[in-house]
Formats: structure tokens, C-alpha cells, sequence
């Protein structure tokens, strides 16, 4: 069974850094997109960011650009979200997702497997 799992959330101050993994089990995802979303309560759950599965090239959502770095680490099969300069928009919780597929995707039904995401929250 396959299976991702995340951590790193918890409270921080605004303009404050926190670092958020994600370890597939199960299967590999090296040559796979992979990607993180966010939900806000009262929100749908947006589209953060994505890393290709063979190029390594990434794409962010705007508000988060310059701010949040998405990288992976293939030998150790760990999906890393970096987020600087955090505000309280900021706040959600947060899912590491993964595809079968090396392509970019930035909407929820292109991936196929979903973490249970971390609470991050950012107080003024």
C-alpha cells in the first residue's frame, strides 16, 4: 500500500521559516511528479507547488513565488517544501500528493496519491 507521509508543520511566528517532508512508502516516486497543496478552512484545496519527475524543473502558485522552495531528494525518496517569510495567509493544512507520470500538474485530480497532511500555522 502506498502511502505519504508528512511532517514539519506547526505554529510560527510571521516572517518566521519552517521546512515540510514528505516520505512515500510503498513505492517510489523518483521518476513522478510530485507536488503540495494547501487548505485553508472555509477554502478548496489550492496548489502550492511541483517538482518534475526527471527534469527536476518546478512551478509555484504566485502568492507563494521567491518565498517557498519545493525540492526532492531521490536517494533518500523525500519531498521537502522550504517556506520562508511565512504570513498568516499562509495558514492551512498542508498535502504532499504524487502522480504516476513525470509531468507538472497543478490541479488536486492530476495526482494520485495524497498524504494526510500537517498543520501550518502562522500568527501575526
Amino acid at each position: 500500500q502506498v502511502q505519504l507521509v508528512e511532517s514539519g508543520g506547526g505554529l510560527v511566528q510571521a516572517g518566521g521559516s519552517l521546512r515540510l517532508s514528505c516520505a512515500p512508502s510503498g513505492r517510489t516516486f523518483s521518476s513522478d511528479a510530485m507536488g503540495w497543496f494547501r487548505q485553508a478552512p472555509g477554502k478548496e484545496r489550492e496548489f502550492v507547488a511541483a517538482i518534475a519527475g526527471r527534469s527536476g524543473s518546478t512551478h509555484y502558485a504566485d502568492p507563494v513565488k521567491g518565498r517557498f522552495t519545493i525540492s526532492r531528494d531521490n536517494a533518500k525518496s523525500t519531498l521537502y517544501l522550504q517556506m520562508n517569510s511565512l504570513k498568516p495567509g499562509d495558514t492551512a493544512v498542508y498535502y504532499c500528493a504524487a502522480r504516476s507520470g513525470p509531468g507538472i500538474v497543478t490541479t488536486t485530480r492530476g495526482y494520485d496519491y495524497w498524504g494526510q497532511g500537517t498543520q501550518v500555522t502562522v500568527s501575526s
